[in-house]
């Protein structure tokens, strides 16, 4: 049923002439989208295994980027889980080559990297294309939380060692430029990539996009 809701989907958004059009397709039945239109907070971290990622050197791919930390007992499960599902419907489809998937850690302090490599398999994340990221070396303690607040939401410790905080995805195109999010967990991955699809055909806006939306003040 998704692989025909996909073909669908994309044939349909094939007919569209500008981001502007694919949004306003998307937004149309997904109440948890929110399109934006500025540049992605930039950032260096590090893998489990220790190689610096920037978010430069992911140019040229579309990226969808989440915060979790892997001590949480419930919400975020579920949202790496929401992404594998995401991430099994793109790499299905020639767009395997052209997004990458990233999960960045706010608690970097006990997510080791024995941790982060566990992670994936666990949530059913493919690491041909996933990246799981933490702080560097150099980097404070809050540094990703820092970047989450940067993204528009926060990650807030609490005396018990668990964290306060929202669902959100992030969608950034091939040149760094932050162009969605989606809400919680009750959006449907078919618009996600959908939306992604536009991206990787290079669909563009070709306005300033200033259409103020009820998501604000992202």
């Amino acid at each position: 049923m998704a692989a025909l809701a996909l073909i669908a989907t994309f044939a349909t958004t094939a007919s569209a002439h500008s981001l502007d059009e694919v949004e306003a397709m998307i937004g149309g039945t997904e109440k948890y989208f929110q399109p934006i239109d500025k540049p992605a907070p930039d950032f260096t971290l590090r893998t489990a295994d220790g190689g610096a990622v920037r978010l430069a050197d992911l140019r040229g791919k579309v990226i969808i980027l989440h915060f979790i930390y892997t001590s949480c007992p419930d919400v975020c499960p579920l949202h790496a889980e929401k992404i594998a599902e995401v991430q099994k419907l793109v790499n299905d489809t020639p767009m395997k080559d052209r997004v990458t998937f990233v999960t960045v850690t706010t608690d970097p302090s006990n997510d080791t990297a024995e941790v982060m490599r566990a992670y994936g398999p666990a949530h059913g994340l493919d690491p041909a294309n996933w990246l799981f990221l933490t702080t560097t070396a150099d980097e404070p303690e809050d540094t990703t939380r820092k970047l989450a607040e940067s993204f528009g939401h926060k990650f807030a410790k609490t005396d018990d060692g668990y964290q306060m905080h929202g669902i959100v995805t992030h969608v950034i195109d091939q040149d760094g430029n932050w162009t969605a999010n989606l809400h919680g967990l009750k959006f449907d991955p078919v618009n996600l990539v959908t939306f992604v699809n536009a991206l990787t055909n290079g669909t563009t806006r070709p306005h300033e996009h200033g259409k103020d939306n009820w998501w604000e003040p992202f």
